[in-house]
């Protein structure tokens, strides 16, 4: 049992780093599908801050900020976990996006332009972005990456045979450099949101004050980004 002291001491964590819940959520967004509530992501961050102020120990060395951070981050993968984050139609959608992006890049020996998707696509422009926005989320690695599907056996090309686990060849120091050329060759725009969301922290609505665009704007070019890459990596 807590005494009244501790339990207001705790009470006190709760409210002095429920900004970084927020922060935290907010920041994942980008790589959540538009269908997910900011509002759910929070209150599941809210009860991985509550977890870590009754767990930590100073004894265990890191910093209690950290050690919340963690547990914030696990708390809202674990309610992610038990949802779609994404329907099938929108991920035949993307792998079309993919497929273009391959034939263009191929054709112009360069990346092609959002434009150039759209038109080889056969739709508007605008049905193209709202594409990449229904797509928010979009990752570099799907679980059924994992998987011996038609569409996607990019992990098995990588992996190492007699390997203990195919998870484990993601930190192989090939595939690191095969994704930062990846990341290199990207539109400077492109190349610029994926380092002010990943290297700054920043959340969407930074990142549109810096690009100087809006936020759902700032989501198209996350997932066009995530794409080019999921392109790259399939084709070496």
């Amino acid at each position: 049992m807590y005494t009244a002291e501790g339990i207001a001491d705790r009470e006190h964590q709760v409210v002095q780093y429920a900004p970084l819940v927020k922060r935290i959520a907010h920041h994942m967004m980008a790589k959540l599908p538009a269908s997910v509530e900011v509002d759910d992501i929070i209150q599941a961050g809210m009860i991985g801050l509550l977890d870590a102020v009754n767990r930590y120990q100073e004894s265990l060395g890191a910093q209690f900020e950290t050690y919340a951070s963690q547990r914030i981050r696990g708390a809202i993968l674990d309610e992610l976990r038990e949802c779609d984050w994404m329907p099938r139609g929108v991920r035949k959608n993307m792998r079309r996006i993919e497929s273009a992006m391959n034939a263009l890049e191929q054709t112009f020996r360069r990346v092609p332009t959002e434009q150039e998707l759209a038109t080889h696509l056969k739709i508007p422009l605008a049905e193209y972005q709202q594409w990449l926005q229904d797509a928010r989320g979009y990752q570099l690695i799907h679980y059924e990456d994992f998987h011996d599907t038609e569409d996607d056996r990019f992990l098995d090309r990588h992996a190492v045979k007699n390997h203990p686990s195919i998870l484990d060849n993601l930190e192989e120091e090939n595939l690191r450099e095969l994704v930062i050329q990846a990341i290199e060759e990207l539109p400077e725009r492109e190349k610029l949101m994926m380092s002010l969301y990943y290297e700054k922290d920043l959340n969407l609505r930074e990142i549109g004050e810096v690009l100087g665009v809006s936020e759902s704007r700032v989501c198209q070019i996350h997932t066009q980004a995530i794409a080019r890459l999921r392109a790259k990596m399939k084709d070496v």
